[in-house]
C-alpha cells in the first residue's frame, strides 16, 4: 500500500481557545504539559477525569481543576481531546454527545475507527492521532488522520495543540494509522528493549550498571540525531562504521546470521495486526 504522508515543522506557540480533555491520564498530561511550557494558562483547559487521584495530580502539577463528569462547560471548547482507554470510549462518549456540537474531536485512543467515534459523538468533525510516549518529554512522533468534515482551521487547531509534544505527520488514509502504530506508536518499546539488552551485556562485560546505561542511551540518542540530520539513508550510515573484519562488522554479521532485521519486521507486523484487531474489537458499540 502506498501511504501519502506530510511532515510538519514544530508549531510556534500562539494563543489557544479553550480545550477540553476527556481523560486526564499520561497522554493528556503530556499534551497539557507541553502547552503549559509554551505559557498556555491553566484556565484554557477543561478536563473530565473520573478518578480522584488523577484529578488531584492535575491540580498539583498544573493548577487545573478537573471535573469528575462532563458538563455544560465543554460548550466553550473548540477542541475536545479524547484521551481515554479504547475499551472505555463508547461509554465515555454518551454524556459528552451534544455538549460541544461545533468542536473538533481529537482522539488519541489507539485503534478506535473514526466511523465509530463519529457515530458515538454525532459529529463528522473527527481527527484521529497516534502519538507515542516521547511526547512526555516533548520529543513525540504523532501520526494524524482527519475526516473530510474537518476543515483547514480544524487541522490547524489540532496542529497547535499536538505540536507541543513533538513532530506531526498527516496520513491520507485512515488505515495507515495502523502502520503508524506499528512503527512509532509501539516503537519506543522496541528501542527500550534494545537499550535493555545493551545495558545488560555491558554489565556482563565488566561495566557498572550506570556506565552501561549511559553508553547505551547515549549511543541511541547520538545515532538517531545523526540519522535525523544526515542526507544519507541509515544503510549508508551503517556501512560507514562497518569496516570489514572490524568489531562492528562482527556484530552486524552476527545480527544478519540471526535474521535480526526479519525479527524486527515480524514484531512490527504483529503490532500492526493487533492495532487492526483493537479497532474491530472496541469500535463496535
Amino acid at each position: 500500500m502506498n501511504i501519502a504522508v506530510t511532515f510538519l515543522p514544530r508549531q510556534e506557540p500562539t494563543p489557544l481557545p479553550p480545550i477540553a480533555f476527556i481523560g486526564g491520564g499520561n497522554m493528556a498530561s503530556a499534551i497539557i504539559a507541553g502547552l503549559i511550557r509554551q505559557d498556555t494558562p491553566a484556565s484554557t483547559f477543561e478536563v473530565v477525569e473520573p478518578f480522584a487521584e488523577a484529578r488531584e495530580r492535575l491540580a498539583r502539577d498544573f493548577g487545573i481543576v478537573a471535573q469528575a463528569e462532563a458538563g455544560a462547560a465543554l460548550a466553550r471548547c473548540e477542541l475536545v481531546v479524547w484521551a481515554v482507554k479504547p475499551q472505555s470510549f463508547a461509554e465515555a462518549a454518551k454524556p459528552v454527545r451534544g455538549l460541544a456540537p461545533d468542536a473538533v474531536h481529537l482522539s488519541v485512543a489507539a485503534g478506535i475507527p473514526s466511523d465509530s467515534i463519529a457515530r458515538w459523538l454525532g459529529t463528522e468533525r473527527v481527527v484521529r492521532a497516534m502519538p507515542n510516549t516521547p511526547a512526555l518529554v516533548g520529543q513525540g512522533m504523532t501520526g494524524l488522520f482527519a475526516r473530510e468534515a474537518v476543515d483547514a482551521a480544524g487541522r490547524k487547531r489540532v496542529e497547535q495543540v499536538l505540536g507541543a509534544t513533538g513532530e506531526l505527520l498527516w496520513v491520507a488514509a485512515e488505515e495507515a494509522l495502523d502502520a503508524v502504530t506499528a512503527i512509532s506508536g509501539s516503537g519506543p518499546a522496541y528501542v527500550f528493549y534494545f537499550i535493555e539488552a545493551l545495558t545488560e551485556v555491558g554489565i556482563e562485560l565488566g561495566l557498572t550498571p550506570e556506565q552501561a546505561h549511559q553508553l547505551a542511551v547515549g549511543t541511541f540518542s547520538g545515532a538517531t540525531a545523526l540519522a535525523a540530520s544526515a542526507s544519507e539513508p541509515p544503510a549508508v550510515l551503517r556501512e560507514r562504521v562497518t569496516s570489514k573484519g572490524g568489531t562492528t562488522y562482527a556484530a552486524i554479521t552476527s545480527m544478519e546470521n540471526a535474521d535480526v532485521a526479519g525479527k524486527i519486521k515480524a514484531a512490527a507486523r504483529a503490532a500492526h495486526q493487533r492495532a487492526q484487531e483493537l479497532g474491530a474489537e472496541f469500535g463496535k458499540g
